[in-house]
């Protein structure tokens, strides 16, 4: 077999012109703009798909540098704290607890839906947590720590495989289902949006500036996220040294958080660069649809072989389980309101996608109908720190039955 590497320089180019396509399309085809279905999603999962005929049909493989691509993870958790005001994280407290407990409610469900799955097909029931909470909430990180113990402590040979494949499919449908979901509970419920064009990341679709963005606007903000990523950065190794492992964007997230709103004490505004603020937003929200466009062109469909059918079942199930639960229990639990109606959005990514996912699904949603401050602060903190911990506990209870 054939096979070609594109650069980091040339990958990095080559997601530009996809996020150029999926917002082309996205302008042209109204019912996608309905269901806040997210740009990056177009353009990544057609590179994915391209590459996929590519290996399947002329036997030539193409595959990506990426490194880039977990930069702009850091970018724009960096600005969503930026952004945060520190009385909405106070507010938060009771919604994060709530949302942490029917996240931790899911993960049980979701081994279980995972393991019946296995059964009823005659393989390994344990073979079902790799497409349960170690694949989808877990990620592929997870998968990739816990497949060695798979294979050589239960005899599952295959176990990388499935949980690389399962995070595959959980990634592209958590990006599709989340903006359908916000729009049938709004719509179902007569749910009034915000409204608020202040949005924590990016900027609203009818958008009007007021404000002139100038190219030292841009820098200003540029110099903020900086200053943000490398207190983050700082924490993170504090932390690790203190024996707590955070993943380095919840770092970054908390690192803008403190800065963000001790600037905001002591200099009230941005009075230097009044464009600094949707300096911000604009540089975060690009860097949010690069890096979902670089994660699902990244995608390597040639690893569903061989369980391809498990795949296809096991997903189906938990896909639905995620779509219920969502609409019939997180939605009601975390508020009954527009602000439930993103969480809502996000929890997909929670579930089957990742902390990424979550987030540009509600960023989509919240760009069409107004911003949710408490959702993009609580949604990050559950998905990135607190859901690990208890999926790691969780794990190891099933492994261990």
């Amino acid at each position: 077999m054939n096979s070609y590497e594109f650069s980091a320089f040339a990958s990095f180019t080559l997601a530009i012109i996809l996020l150029f396509i999926g917002k082309a399309v996205i302008g042209r085809i109204e019912v996608l703009r309905r269901y806040s279905i997210p740009e990056p999603v177009i353009g990544g999962f057609l590179c994915a798909a391209v590459v996929g005929v590519a290996y399947f049909v002329f036997d030539f493989k193409i595959t990506f540098k990426l490194e880039v691509r977990d930069w702009l993870l850091l970018y724009f958790f960096a600005a969503i704290g930026l952004r945060a005001d520190i009385r909405t994280l106070i507010s938060g407290g009771k919604p994060l607890a709530t949302l942490l407990v029917l996240a931790s409610v899911f993960i049980i469900l979701q081994n279980i839906t995972g393991i019946g799955v296995a059964a009823v097909l005659g393989m390994n029931p344990k073979a079902g947590l790799m497409v349960g909470s170690i694949s989808l909430t877990g990620g592929v990180g997870t998968a990739l720590a816990w497949a060695p113990t798979f294979v050589e402590s239960l005899g599952i040979s295959n176990a990388l495989e499935l949980g690389v494949a399962a995070n595959s499919v959980g990634l592209i449908s958590a990006c599709v289902i989340g903006g359908p979901i916000a729009r049938y509970l709004i719509t179902r419920h007569k749910i009034t949006a915000s409204g608020d064009k202040q949005l924590d990341i990016g900027v609203k679709h009818d958008k009007q500036f007021t404000t002139v963005v100038d190219s030292y606007g841009i820098l200003w903000a540029w110099l903020w996220l900086h200053v943000a990523i490398i207190i983050g950065y700082y924490l993170d190794k504090a932390l690790a040294a203190g024996g707590i492992q955070l993943p380095l964007f919840v770092s970054c997230l908390i690192g803008g958080i403190l800065i963000g709103n001790a600037r905001n004490l002591i200099l009230k505004k941005d009075e230097a660069y009044p464009g600094a603020r949707l300096g911000i937003a604009l540089i975060s929200d690009i860097s949010l649809g690069m890096f979902l466009t670089m994660a699902l062109m990244g995608l390597k469909l040639w690893e569903l072989q061989g369980v391809m059918f498990f795949i296809t079942v096991a997903l189906a199930f938990q896909i639905l389980l995620s779509i219920l639960f969502t609409i019939f229990i997180v939605f009601r639990l975390m508020g009954n309101d527009y602000e439930s109606s993103v969480i809502s959005a996000g929890f997909g990514g929670i579930t089957l996608g990742s902390t990424a996912t979550a987030i540009v699904n509600m960023s989509a949603v919240a760009k069409q109908h107004g911003a949710a401050h408490r959702a993009f602060i609580i949604v990050p903190l559950v998905c990135g720190f607190f859901i690990d911990l208890v999926n790691a506990v969780i794990i190891n209870f099933f492994v261990g039955l």
